[in-house]
């Protein structure tokens, strides 16, 4: 009876003890785990949606949508980097979490890579991923008044492109299942470090290898990588661009983003520039980062896209 009653008073202090340090780790918790515990409530993920088959590879996507929103929210694609020749949507993870933050629903993105099929196919991709969106809409809750597409690199260059293009361009290959009508408008492009200038990466100082590679042998490669630059698709009625970009990037010249910059001036597109000095490919600091972001969210409350 007496070690009966010594294992319950045992029991009792064992418990005591369990409850005081639980109310203290979550009352300990930081600001940044109360918030990903918020985030993880409010968000439900959908991964590896199949949103196109081509050259027999699946082109899939990953949702992550609000849960039960009372009205559409705002969605922002993704569309990674790596030279159109490397990168995967599961290697961006991360770099969702500041928009996920704001609110925005998310469509992370993948596409056919160089050795599966060369260009165009990886803008033919994100124009269809982005029509994706616009036919799935009812479904996962999004708001196509506001939809922002981004991307670093190659994913930049295909964000611009997305946003930019039309159907006239010819890189809409439209497949049955889609039943969307009309041309699909994004409202904001925002721009990491993307080629927007693919002819000037094939010779002379600015050459680089992973442009040379998506191209291959394809005999019109010249006359195809003007059709795919973004620079060429400059003009009034764009939507808003953001962009970002370190003054000594090492692997899409700083130039690339100047050039974008002084010509959507030029045709009186709205956009904003952010200039990283001694900044290389990305890798920049928190520091960096927190101001790039700041930037980005009052960009796109200005725009509409975010409430104040």
């Amino acid at each position: 009876m007496i070690t009966s009653r010594l294992s319950m008073s045992r029991f009792a202090v064992y418990a005591f003890l369990w409850m005081l340090f639980s109310a203290v780790s979550v009352a300990q918790l930081s600001e940044t785990a109360a918030w990903s515990i918020d985030l993880s409530s409010q968000y439900r993920v959908i991964p590896n949606i199949t949103y196109s088959v081509a050259n027999n590879f699946e082109c899939k996507l990953d949702v992550y949508a609000t849960r039960n929103p009372a009205v559409p929210v705002p969605t922002l694609i993704f569309i990674h980097g790596g030279g159109w020749v490397v990168g995967s949507k599961e290697s961006s993870i991360l770099s969702l979490l500041p928009y996920l933050e704001m609110g925005f629903a998310v469509v992370n993105v993948e596409y056919r890579l160089a050795k599966v099929s060369l260009a165009p196919a990886a803008v033919e991709d994100c124009r269809l991923a982005l029509r994706w969106v616009f036919l799935n809409a009812k479904t996962y809750g999004f708001d196509t008044t506001k939809v922002v597409v981004t991307g670093g690199s190659a994913g930049g260059h295909l964000a611009l492109t997305t946003g930019m293009l039309t159907a006239a361009a010819g890189f809409d290959n439209v497949p049955d299942w889609d039943t969307f009508s009309g041309q699909p408008k994004v409202a904001a492009i925002i721009n990491w470090f993307g080629i927007t200038d693919v002819n000037d990466l094939f010779a002379g100082p600015n050459m680089q290898r992973y442009a040379l590679s998506w191209f291959g042998s394809l005999p019109n490669r010249d006359e195809l990588a003007k059709r795919l630059s973004p620079i060429q698709y400059v003009r009034k009625g764009l939507p808003p661009i953001f962009t970002v970009h370190g003054d000594n990037d090492q692997l899409v010249p700083y130039t690339h983003a100047v050039r974008l910059h002084e010509a959507l001036n030029k045709a009186g597109v709205p956009n904003e520039f952010i200039t990283i000095p001694g900044g290389r490919h990305g890798g920049f600091t928190g520091e960096e980062m927190h101001r790039i972001f700041t930037g980005i969210r009052a960009f796109l409350r200005q725009h509409g896209i975010l409430k104040e």
